[in-house]
């Protein structure tokens, strides 16, 4: 079909044969025209759905498919291709072969606006406003397909609980203070407001906290000495005193480990020598970190965990680190196994990248952290129990505001430095101020133009910053400091065939060896911003392969060859595989 049919007078079976045209060209998925088939209906002629209804469905599961917990009918409205990637980049192998050209949301959608979309949408029987059992929820200008609007639900409510007045039993003021006095000497004078201190503080005031910052601005130090406070709190406070059962968990394998170990050391570098007990007080910080789905208890082949609402986890505060990537489900799994009077912590840096599946819980609830909406009534708390001040905001702030704290120093990258302002530049989307620092060539920055120099690319696969800036320093790509060892893939792959051992070596051998290996591997990576495309995850690696095939360092460029990584794209308990 080549003509775009009018939404005024269209039909469902128009609405679905655009559809079947975007699933042609790759634009949506399967899954997604099915669900639009079914909110359809053809069985039932008495009651046919509004063509508006059966297009609204498909994008709705379209963008579930890409991450968005609902579909924004406005944002759509306004800019169609930016709202839904459509059509995609890149169409698929089966609409290569395709003689017409579908009508792409933007063509069908033009002449509509928000008031006759919504009003397409009033069909009690598909389409509800909040309890009931429609497969579709419509909240305002966003519709949500009934389980992930559900979910959403279960989050709001959980946490608007734990913030409530009275919600949570309030700190002993002199025993935090004390803590807090222990585990953060007083700086210089006018080093200005200390988060660190600021975020224990909250978090030990609510039942729920967020302790968000950027890469380097101390947030596995700051949780550490949080649950300092807490056991301190808890082991203090008199008659019937307790240790708290404490739980930390990320949400793979890989973040697991890794703040396993930075946990452990941070735990042994506690200054805990100002407070009572210090040796049993160290003791009972746990090091041990487990996975979000291990935490919760992984059912094989079922959606479903061994704790839930009928059997929730024997924890009193539990703390996830590397929250931006827990999705929507998650987090409501986990609010729904944590008991009532439990504390909720999230960690994580609000400007990573959002989860693989649908919902940006930790990016939507920090949406106002840089706003610093303070009460006056928390300022002079904080004043009293920190020693602390913090600017109150003119109205009253939210009470989600005061159980945030954003860290703000680093202690890996000054703020002023080159990749810092870089930084800055990107979460604000200020493209005119990332042109000025990569202008102005920084030294803790290094770029490659790859249109101009089309061999730049292929000198730092294969030997990293040393190839790709000679006589610069081999870390001059990555903060500024320089790598102790070679990097690139040169390195990984000749290391991977020269230390290999013998044969009949013992496995403590090919232990190391394994150990060596994964290392090297891991010293250098590149990542792409976008997948498709010649600067993309699929364009780069295809080419890499190419490449490394004709220096001769791997046998093919297409298929399994020795030394090509392997990943793990999700957990399967049964086979003992996980993805960190």
């Amino acid at each position: 079909m080549n003509d775009c049919p009018s939404f005024a007078a269209a039909s469902a079976a128009d609405a679905l044969a655009c559809i079947d045209a975007w699933v042609e060209h790759g634009g949506v998925r399967e899954l997604d025209r099915a669900f639009a088939a079914f909110i359809a209906d053809p069985g039932d002629q008495a009651d046919p759905a509004h063509p508006l209804l059966i297009l609204a469905a498909a994008l709705a599961s379209h963008q579930l498919g890409r991450g968005h917990a609902c579909l924004d009918l406005d944002a759509v409205l306004k800019d169609p291709r930016e709202a839904l990637s459509l059509p995609p980049e890149r169409p698929s192998a089966a609409g290569l072969g395709a003689t017409s050209v579908p009508c792409w949301p933007a063509a069908l959608l033009a002449g509509i606006d928000l008031a006759t979309w919504q009003q397409a949408l009033r069909d009690p029987r598909r389409v509800g406003h909040g309890r009931g059992n429609t497969p579709l929820v419509l909240c305002a200008d966003r519709l949500y397909l009934r389980r992930y609007w559900q979910h959403e639900q279960t989050v709001r409510q959980a946490i608007e609980q734990r913030l409530a007045p009275g919600a949570a039993s309030q700190p002993d003021e002199p025993a935090l203070r004390q803590a807090l006095q222990a585990l953060f000497p007083r700086a210089a004078a006018g080093a200005g407001i200390d988060w660190q201190r600021v975020a224990c503080a909250l978090a030990a005031r609510h039942g729920f906290a967020i302790i968000t910052g950027g890469p380097g601005t101390g947030k596995t130090t700051t949780v550490v000495k949080l649950l300092a406070v807490l056991q301190h709190l808890a082991m203090n406070a008199g008659t019937g005193a307790r240790r708290l059962r404490i739980r930390m968990a990320a949400p793979t394998g890989k973040a697991a480990a890794r703040l396993n170990e930075a946990v452990a050391g941070a735990v042994r570098q506690l200054p805990l020598a100002g407070l009572p007990n210090p040796d049993a007080l160290r003791a009972a910080i746990p090091t041990e970190v487990t996975t979000v789905h291990r935490l919760l208890g992984s059912r094989p082949d079922s959606r479903h965990f061994r704790h839930g609402a009928r059997n929730p986890l024997p924890v009193d505060v539990l703390v996830i680190d590397e929250a931006s990537m827990v999705d929507l489900e998650m987090m409501a799994s986990v609010l729904a196994a944590l008991p009532a009077q439990a504390k909720l912590v999230l960690l994580g840096d609000k400007d990573q990248l959002a989860s693989v599946e649908a919902g940006a819980v930790l990016g939507d609830l920090c949406r106002r952290a840089d706003l610093d909406g303070y009460t006056a009534a928390t300022r002079d708390w904080l004043q009293r129990v920190a020693g602390e001040t913090v600017v109150a905001v003119a109205g009253a702030g939210l009470p989600l505001d005061q159980a945030i704290v954003k860290l703000r120093v680093s202690h890996r990258f000054d703020t002023d430095s080159g990749i810092g302002r870089l930084a800055d530049a990107v979460n604000a989307g200020q493209m005119g101020k990332l042109r000025e620092v990569l202008q102005q060539a920084p030294p803790d920055l290094a770029r490659l133009d790859l249109v101009a120099d089309s061999q730049a690319l292929d000198r730092l696969a294969l030997d990293g910053a040393s190839g790709a800036f000679p006589g610069q320093g081999q870390g001059r790509i990555v903060h500024g400091q320089p790598a102790a060892a070679p990097v690139g893939y040169r390195h990984y792959l000749g290391l991977l065939r020269a230390s290999r051992p013998r044969v009949g070596a013992g496995a403590e051998a090919w232990d190391d060896w394994a150990r060596a290996v994964l290392a090297a591997h891991g010293q250098f990576q590149l990542l792409c911003a976008v997948r498709q495309g010649p600067h993309g995850v699929e364009g780069l690696n295809q080419r890499i392969a190419d490449l490394l095939c004709r220096e001769g360092l791997t046998t093919a460029a297409q298929g399994w060859y020795e030394g090509r990584p392997v990943m793990v794209t999700r957990n399967d308990y049964a086979l003992g595989l996980m993805n960190g």
